[in-house]
């Protein structure tokens, strides 16, 4: 088969992930994939796993655009015989859709985030990642999110959690973070607190400084935090947090480091991992990585994490592998930090290797894309059944 998919680009980001290891694993099962983008640096992965790439202005929300968009994606899935347009964003979906309707092709999506919904007009626009043949959701909370607020949608929806390549996590990084503590002149006994997240306000980097400034009044153990995550274009914003850093005094125990392609690595280095997002994870791949790496975690108590991170209630307090503490609450958040930093190694260490189990057992990547080709077989065979 022949799938076609849509993303806004492929640059960095969960769905953009996503999109090169489908694509994968349709060239590894014998199938074509080709993506509709604007470019950008995966571009260049996505095209050594066999895929192709045709560029497009596919983030535009000029509707003049995105008709033109439609029209040259139905042409091009003419052309290329696809079976199926599978839509990763909303406004290329909105494309995708009349696109499918045009060369009379199956359309599926993913609903990759957990969209703000502040009026019926901004409902109807998010609509479009509910109006696939097929409708993936990331997790069982992004699954809920859409059945209430797309209710015709339900009898569609597939919840395909989130893939994490573990392989990447078996290998020795220990030379490669070795050269990341000398390029982010990390000291040798200061615990380290690892963020990756791209540089935007709802992902907490605010919030996480507030916290930083707290567990150092409230903890005696050395610590740095480092931030790894693209600005993506928010110079604005990330000069505003090296500005609260230095007005909080924390500056020299904080790193913004910038996109980190060997996250493994990254890894490797870091006591924690912090994920303080304000808003809620459809998924949380960062949380389920940092676990897949054997570190505890602390994350906001928002979206997916009941599912990603073991933690009270859900799980007794001897089974956890991370904690959750109230989203936006810098005192809440320190707290967590302080008493994570203050428990034994050995404790931290089974908290890890549990993180670890949990992420083998529900989030592998070999589990997603299975499942994602079982859906899209599924999705065609549903097609030709209606025939006879």
């Amino acid at each position: 088969m022949t799938v076609l998919q849509v993303v806004p680009a492929l640059e960095t980001g969960g769905a953009e992930r996503t999109t090169v290891d489908i694509a994968a694993a349709l060239t590894d099962g014998g199938h074509r994939a080709i993506v509709v983008s604007e470019g950008g640096r995966m571009v260049e992965e996505l095209l050594a796993v066999g895929g192709k790439h045709v560029t497009m202005p596919a983030s535009t929300k000029n509707i003049f655009r995105m008709r033109g968009n439609a029209r040259r994606i139905a042409e091009l899935a003419v052309a290329e015989g696809a079976d199926i347009i599978h839509a990763r964003s909303r406004a290329p979906a909105w494309s995708a859709l009349w696109a499918s309707s045009r060369a009379k092709t199956k359309f599926v999506t993913t609903y990759h985030g957990a969209y703000s919904a502040a009026n019926s007009l901004k409902n109807f626009y998010n609509s479009v990642m509910a109006r696939g043949d097929a409708v993936i959701a990331n997790s069982a909370f992004t699954a809920d999110l859409i059945g209430q607020r797309h209710p015709f949608a339900r009898s569609r929806i597939s919840t395909i959690h989130r893939g994490i390549d573990l392989t990447r996590f078996d290998q020795s990084s220990g030379e490669r973070g070795a050269s990341l503590r000398l390029q982010w002149g990390l000291d040798g006994e200061a615990a380290v607190l690892m963020s990756v997240a791209r540089l935007t306000p709802w992902k907490g980097q605010d919030v996480l400084l507030d916290a930083l400034k707290i567990l150092g009044d409230r903890s005696a153990v050395p610590w740095v935090c480092v931030m790894a995550g693209d600005d993506q274009g928010r110079t604005e914003y990330r000069e505003s947090l090296l500005r609260k850093a230095e007005e909080l005094g924390i500056s020299e125990r904080v790193r913004l480091v910038g996109h980190v392609d060997d996250i493994p690595a990254a890894l490797s280095v870091a006591t924690l991992g912090v994920q303080p997002s304000t808003e809620p994870e459809a998924f949380g791949r960062a949380a389920v990585e940092a676990q897949a790496a054997g570190l505890p975690v602390v994350v906001s108590d928002l979206g997916a994490v009941r599912e990603t991170v073991l933690a009270p209630p859900e799980t007794a307090g001897s089974g956890r592998s991370g904690w959750r503490v109230p989203a936006g609450d810098a005192d809440a958040l320190a707290e967590a930090l302080r008493v994570a930093l203050a428990t034994p190694a050995e404790e931290r260490a089974a908290m890890g290797a549990r993180g670890r189990a949990h992420a083998q057992a529900n989030f592998s990547l070999t589990a997603m894309k299975q499942k994602t080709l079982d859906l899209y077989h599924s999705v065609l065979e549903d097609s030709v059944r209606a025939l006879y």
